[in-house]
């Protein structure tokens, strides 16, 4: 709905093409590297193909992950030396992309998460713990906080239901169309 609301092309990561991904949840420390790289690959391609072929009559992008989110994983998953290599191949592909204008950040407890995971019902995601996504938003915010170069929303999301609340979709809508400075800002309903 965003998408349409503000006249934006909408980018969705297309996570259910990444083969090493069912396997990486079984055996984290053999495949963190290949579905990092596969991850990388195809957000790197995804956006290069929108840069290329953007479309003349849309205002915006609007989209589900931002580059950086590339190495925010990768620095949880990935060993020392893999993650030295990644973070090479990142730089030299990421330095050719725009750095988005704001970034929502929509923050749940990390129990929720599962519930929500669950109410997903993908299998090979039945393995993801609370500790691993509780890992996963600290490194976002230790990230936001030492690299924020725009506005970041972090929004507790535990109260909202903008999926099935006209009224909570609209606050989501109301908090982008602000201007907002550099920084970490933090919204709870």
């Amino acid at each position: 709905m965003l998408a349409a609301d503000f006249n934006a092309e909408l980018v969705l990561e297309r996570f259910a093409d990444n083969p090493f991904l069912p396997k990486f949840y079984k055996d984290p420390v053999h495949y963190a590297f290949p579905v990092e790289m596969t991850f990388l690959m195809d957000r790197y391609q995804q956006l290069k193909n929108l840069l290329t072929a953007r479309d003349l009559f849309t205002d915006a992008v609007i989209g589900d992950y931002f580059i950086d989110k590339c190495i925010i994983f990768s620095k949880n998953n990935l060993l020392p030396d893999e993650y030295n290599l990644y973070r090479n191949v990142f730089d030299t592909i990421s330095s050719f992309l725009p750095k988005p204008e704001i970034i929502l950040y929509l923050y749940n407890d990390p129990q929720q998460l599962l519930r929500n995971i669950a109410r997903r019902g993908r299998e090979y995601e039945k393995e993801i713990t609370a500790e691993y996504l509780q890992d996963i938003q600290d490194s976002y915010l230790t990230y936001f906080t030492q690299h924020a170069t725009m506005p970041v929303l972090l929004v507790e999301t535990a109260q909202l239901d903008f999926v099935l609340n006209p009224s909570d979709y609209l606050k989501i809508k109301q908090l982008i169309e602000k201007t907002y400075p550099v920084g970490i800002h933090r919204i709870t309903f």
